[in-house]
């Protein structure tokens, strides 16, 4: 079924905005502590999701990651950690409000540690160095773009955490629409025009990720949000 591009693209911004005030509430009552497992935080920002939004299903696996563990991309299976008085976490979600998806990523910081600041704050101003690019390049690829995020962390002393970064977001499951997986995301052999048409021919919409690592320090930071809104 089609959908007209400014409705898509509210429902886009309306599902975003509910995962961003999810993250803001999770960290609001303070459920990111020392002590707590990952899993148990992520049953927790679950739990809190169906109290805030009656949401109970998620498009993808729901993530919280801390410590060495956020070197690992969504697609690891890392063991359960628990998070430490001195601990940097990044957060996934991937809640579906009214059938639209969300996928949300933040990074937070547990203490005062120069390095992981630091880091918080280069994902989350290269996102939008990303953005930008983007929006002044209406041509680009997949590639461009991927080849471009990874020198933003070269630049900054870090290197990129994942084999691509970004994907498509749509009205769900759009996974189940398109089937092309290296065309569906911000991926180094994807040279088609990130602005190109579906098969509806309907403009795509997509998601930046921002996933720096430093494997020494073992710490690794992650932003992402709706890229093409």
């Amino acid at each position: 079924m089609q959908i007209d591009q400014k409705t898509r693209k509210e429902q886009l911004m309306i599902a975003e905005q509910k995962a961003v005030e999810l993250f803001d509430e999770t960290i609001n009552r303070d459920y990111v502590e020392p002590g707590i497992s990952e899993k148990d935080l992520s049953m927790k920002i679950h739990d809190l999701a169906f109290e805030m939004f009656e949401t109970k299903q998620h498009w993808h696996k729901r993530i919280v990651r801390a410590g060495k563990n956020t070197l690992q991309p969504y697609s690891k299976k890392p063991p359960n950690r628990i998070i430490g008085d001195d601990d940097i976490l990044f957060f996934d979600f991937g809640p579906v409000f009214e059938e639209w998806e969300a996928d949300l990523g933040r990074t937070y910081v547990v203490g005062n540690d120069p390095q992981k600041i630091r880091l918080k704050k280069d994902v989350e101003e290269c996102w939008q160095l990303g953005k930008a690019y983007y929006d002044s390049h209406p041509e680009i690829t997949g590639a461009e773009l991927y080849q471009y995020v990874c020198k933003l962390a070269e630049d900054r002393s870090w290197q990129f955490g994942n084999e691509h970064s970004g994907h498509l977001i749509g009205k769900f499951p759009h996974e189940k629409i398109h089937n092309e997986k290296k065309l569906n995301y911000i991926h180094p052999e994807n040279h088609l025009p990130m602005n190109a048409n579906d098969e509806y021919d309907q403009l795509r919409d997509w998601i930046l990720e921002i996933h720096f690592i430093d494997r020494d320090l073992e710490i690794g930071g992650f932003y992402e949000q709706l890229l093409s809104a």
